[in-house]
């Protein structure tokens, strides 16, 4: 495992063992945003261990109000297991820690499927608007990504970038540069 994404997922572990430690009602907006971060590690890392953690943390989101006191306390000792041997570069009871912690969502929530399907689909939206940020036409980006335009629009619409695009060249240099190219 690289350390960079050892490091972020060691980080995100602590974050939801640290938020699930004692039960309360903001415990699902909190573990949301961990979601959402681990969602972007996949689409920045493109790591198999990245999309794992990323699923694991939008399933628990989607199922901890469903699980009962006995699951819970077993999913909050797996997670303390996951990121005790992860510490310890202990992959092979890293790895079990996390086929159990996966066992304990199935249990609950039989969608853990769609939710990978959700998160795959959430890094690619999030890679495609960088390359948007980057210059490419949101045509473009979307079919590199393999999206629709529509997913992709309506991911950008929400967000700012397309209003902070800042020209490097003004647009008087770039005409004058355009009308020599043509001899005009």
């Amino acid at each position: 495992m690289i350390d960079v994404i050892k490091k972020d997922i060691l980080a995100d572990l602590k974050q939801a063992i640290d938020i699930l430690e004692v039960k309360e009602e903001a415990d699902v907006l909190q573990l949301q945003k961990l979601s959402e971060h681990a969602i972007e590690d996949v689409a920045v890392y493109k790591d198999t261990d990245a999309v794992a953690t990323g699923v694991m943390f939008y399933s628990l989101f989607k199922i901890i109000p469903k699980m009962n006191d006995e699951e819970y306390r077993d999913l909050v000792d797996e997670l303390q297991k996951a990121y005790a041997n992860l510490q310890k570069n202990n992959f092979s009871r890293y790895n079990a820690s996390m086929k159990t912690i996966f066992n304990i969502i199935q249990k609950c929530h039989a969608q853990v499927r769609e939710h990978l399907q959700d998160v795959m689909q959430a890094a690619r939206i999030k890679n495609a608007h960088a390359l948007v940020q980057r210059g490419l036409s949101i045509g473009q980006a979307a079919g590199l990504m393999g999206l629709s335009n529509w997913d992709l629009q309506q991911y950008a619409g929400r967000t700012t970038a397309l209003e902070q695009h800042d020209e490097a060249i003004p647009a008087k240099e770039r005409l004058r540069w355009a009308l020599r190219m043509f001899h005009l």
